[in-house]
């Protein structure tokens, strides 16, 4: 839609057509503490030209680091027809499609995507998107409890070895809504969760159980013997899960005998650049018992009189759509751009290049892992296997380790010492396929230079000058 603004002299003919003086007058309602007023900070305008070199000026500013940040947000290869293809007019566009025999190829975008989402965790059912892998969980768990109706449990087990701010939004949203979420504490020799911290629960009522797969710490979990616990329980399994891992893990539908019940997570792997923290796009699966608990619209495949394929919104259990009271979120298709893209990275990839992903990503954590580790003082906090990413303990506060490896360019990890003071001077590190054997050689390098720095004692000589 162009841009096209209403001169003085317009603004001014339909003000006196309505009766009012100016603006404000139609917001006056409003009551006056509630207006922002005049924004403070903002600079004067400036000519697109201006506005460009100084855009320009900021990228270059941030400079090309070496990237071993994982901690939910990952740095991978996309191939550059996704979004050439995504760029294109017809499906640049984040709107919903409200008209289905006008939106053939969109729907058919988010048919394919649901299939492909599907396919990767082994269950029956897959929505088309929430804002991020975070809301996702939170609509998860509000989804087992509403399927939980008659145990009447409106408490839900999450384990701390979960994303932080996957628990501090879930608990955002459905803390509102009465519903407790119970931490669980990881064992501190392997970072994951365990039966015997489940044991306690096990005479209390809860209606689901949330399973990482990576955890937080990038340590893979017992999901066979925890889904198979929550289930004796009368409990669901929430599954959250990296979809690249996928590629190489078992899927949430195989967990334990009977599978996990539902599975989420964020689908910035497939084809999301890293964009100062987005917008991103969260997948949520289920199995069919639960499909008329499922947030958002489902769309589907079917055959027209002459039998020719078609494509059309085929559950859409949202307050537009059905009785307010029976909604089970007012979340639609709100991440259709970044599905588009998803899927087409999905679709170029294939099953095998997925797994070729992931292979790489695991190979060049393990190597990351090993060149850092040959530093006196750094060592891996847990002894579990894992899965793109890696806690170690420094010798050194980490925060301090962080910033000099920055003034190398090297953005060395995520700081575990917000969420995680227990475990110490601690950094969780990540390498995907994108770091090549010399970018791993130069952050150990550089890591090695930083230690020695901050830890060799001090010679007691005092200088004469």
């Amino acid at each position: 839609m162009p841009f096209i603004p209403h001169t003085p002299d317009q603004v001014a003919a339909m003000l006196a057509v309505i009766g009012v003086e100016d603006i404000d007058d139609l917001f006056d309602e409003i009551p006056a503490h509630l207006r922002a007023g005049e924004l403070k900070g903002i600079p004067a305008a400036l000519p697109e030209m201006e506005v460009g070199r100084l855009m320009a000026a900021r990228a270059r500013a941030d400079g090309q680091p070496l990237c071993f940040i994982g901690a939910g947000a990952y740095d991978h290869h996309i191939p550059a027809v996704v979004w050439q293809l995504v760029a294109r007019g017809e499906l640049y566009s984040a709107y919903t499609p409200y008209q289905a025999e006008a939106s053939q190829g969109t729907l058919q975008i988010l048919y394919e995507f649901q299939s492909m989402m599907t396919a990767l965790t082994a269950l029956d059912v897959s929505n088309a998107s929430l804002y991020d892998g975070a809301s996702a969980l939170a609509e998860a768990i509000l989804m087992a409890v509403r399927a939980n109706r008659h145990g009447k449990a409106r408490r839900v087990l999450v384990p701390r070895g979960l994303h932080p701010r996957y628990r501090a939004v879930a608990r955002a949203i459905v803390g509102q809504q009465d519903i407790e979420l119970v931490e669980v504490p990881f064992d501190p020799a392997g970072g994951h969760l365990t039966l015997e911290a489940l044991t306690p629960f096990a005479a209390e009522p809860f209606a689901a159980l949330v399973v990482p797969q990576p955890n937080f710490f990038g340590v893979l979990e017992e999901v066979d013997e925890l889904t198979d616990w929550a289930q004796a329980q009368g409990a669901l399994v929430i599954g959250v899960v990296n979809p690249v891992a996928l590629a190489l893990l078992s899927p949430p539908g195989d967990w334990g005998q009977n599978g996990a019940d539902i599975a989420c997570g964020e689908a910035q792997p497939l084809g999301m650049p890293l964009a100062s923290g987005g917008p991103y796009a969260g997948f949520l699966c289920c199995k069919a018992a639960l499909m008329r608990q499922l947030p958002g619209r489902i769309a589907g495949r079917t055959l027209d009189l002459e039998g020719k394929p078609g494509f059309t919104l085929t559950l859409q259990a949202r307050e537009q759509h059905i009785r307010r009271s029976r909604a089970t979120s007012n979340i639609c298709t709100n991440q259709g751009l970044l599905v588009t893209a998803a899927t087409i990275h999905l679709a170029l990839l294939g099953a095998e290049g997925l797994a070729r992903t992931a292979a790489a990503c695991h190979t060049n954590t393990r190597r990351l892992s090993a060149s850092l580790c040959a530093t006196p003082g750094v060592e891996p906090i847990f002894d579990r296997p894992c899965f793109h990413e890696q806690a170690l303990r420094l010798p050194a506060p980490a925060a301090d380790v962080l910033r000099s490896l920055a003034a190398h360019n090297i953005l060395g990890g995520f700081d575990l010492g917000t969420d995680y003071p227990e475990l110490g001077p601690a950094i969780l590190v990540c390498a995907t396929e994108l770091r090549a054997e010399e970018d791993i050689a130069a952050y150990a390098t550089k890591l090695a230079r930083v230690i020695a720095t901050r830890t060799q004692a001090r010679c007691p000589v005092e200088p004469k000058f």
